[in-house]
C-alpha cells in the first residue's frame, strides 16, 4: 500500500501556518500495519490521561485494523480521505445521495476546522466520521509519542467540534502510518483503527476508466475502498464513483461501514 506522500505539500504549510505545527520532513518508508491485526498489538486499549473532549466518557474500541463491512460478506465500504473540500465534497455527497450509499469520512483536522459547514452536512446525510490526524503528515510513525498524540487528540477535538458535537469513530492514520501506540490511544477514544483494501490510486488522478478498473481487479483483496475528496482535482474520483456505485449493486453488493 503506497503512503500517498508526492504532493501533500499543501497540508503541511496550512498546519504550519495555521496551527505552528513542525511536520517532519522524513521520508515515507514501507508500511506493513495494512496487513491486519499485528503481533505487537495490546491486549485492549486505555483511554489517555487527558481526553481531547472534556467531559465525555468514550467507550474503548478494539486495537487491531478493521479492514471488514458490517454489511457481511458482500459487504463494501466506501471510505473518502483528506477533506472536506468545499469544491469536492459537495459533489461526491450528491452521488452518494444519489446511490443511497454511505460512505466513512476520513477528515483532516485543519480542513474540518476551516469547513465545519461541510462536515454537518456529512453527518447530516448519514455518513461516518474518521479521524485522519490533524496534518497528513505520512511519517507519522516515525514521530515522538507526543507528537502522535497531538495530531490523533487535537484532530479529534477539530472534528468534533466542526461537526456540531458528533466526534469520530475511526482512525486512519495518514498513509497508513499506523503505530502500537497510535492505535491504542485511538482504540482507548473509542476510534476504531482503519485500513483499506483497495487503494483505488484515485490521488494520482490515472484516469476515471483505470480508478473503476483498479476497483474490479483489486476488490478480492476485501472491502474497504479508499477514494479521496480534497487534495486537487477529484473529478475523476466523482466519475468514478458515478460508475461504480450502481454497477455493484448491480453484482449483488451492499454498502455498509467498517465493523467497529
Amino acid at each position: 500500500m503506497a503512503r500517498h506522500g508526492a504532493g501533500r505539500g499543501w497540508y503541511g504549510k496550512l498546519v504550519g501556518a495555521a496551527l505552528g505545527v513542525t511536520i517532519l520532513a522524513t521520508g515515507a518508508s514501507v508500511w506493513t500495519a495494512q496487513a491486519g491485526p499485528t503481533s505487537d498489538a495490546p491486549p485492549k486499549a486505555k483511554a489517555p490521561a487527558t481526553p481531547a473532549t472534556p467531559g465525555v466518557v468514550v467507550k474503548p474500541v478494539d486495537v487491531s485494523i478493521a479492514h471488514a463491512s458490517d454489511a457481511g460478506p458482500q459487504g463494501i465500504n466506501i471510505t473518502i480521505d483528506d477533506g472536506p473540500d468545499p469544491v469536492w465534497t459537495p459533489q461526491v455527497l450528491a452521488v452518494l445521495r444519489e446511490y443511497d450509499v454511505k460512505a466513512t469520512f476520513c477528515m483532516v483536522g485543519t480542513q474540518a476546522q476551516a469547513h465545519p459547514d461541510l462536515v454537518k452536512k456529512v453527518v447530516a446525510a448519514g455518513h461516518r466520521l474518521c479521524n485522519h490526524s490533524v496534518s497528513h503528515n505520512t511519517a507519522m510513525d516515525k514521530a515522538s509519542q507526543a507528537y502522535q498524540k497531538q495530531q490523533i487528540l487535537d484532530a479529534e477535538a477539530m472534528i468534533t467540534k466542526a461537526s456540531g458535537g458528533v466526534r469520530p469513530v475511526y482512525y486512519r492514520a495518514p498513509g497508513g502510518a499506523f503505530t502500537p501506540y497510535s492505535r491504542t490511544l485511538a482504540a482507548g477514544r473509542g476510534m476504531r483503527p482503519l485500513g483499506w483494501n483497495v487503494d483505488t490510486k484515485d490521488f494520482e488522478r490515472p484516469g476515471t476508466v483505470a480508478i473503476v478498473a483498479t476497483v474490479e481487479r483489486e476488490l478480492p483483496n476485501g472491502p474497504t475502498l479508499l477514494f479521496h475528496d480534497a487534495g486537487g482535482d477529484r473529478s475523476q474520483t466523482v466519475e468514478a464513483l458515478r460508475t461504480l456505485l450502481p454497477r455493484l449493486k448491480e453484482q449483488g453488493h451492499t454498502y455498509g461501514y467498517p465493523v467497529r
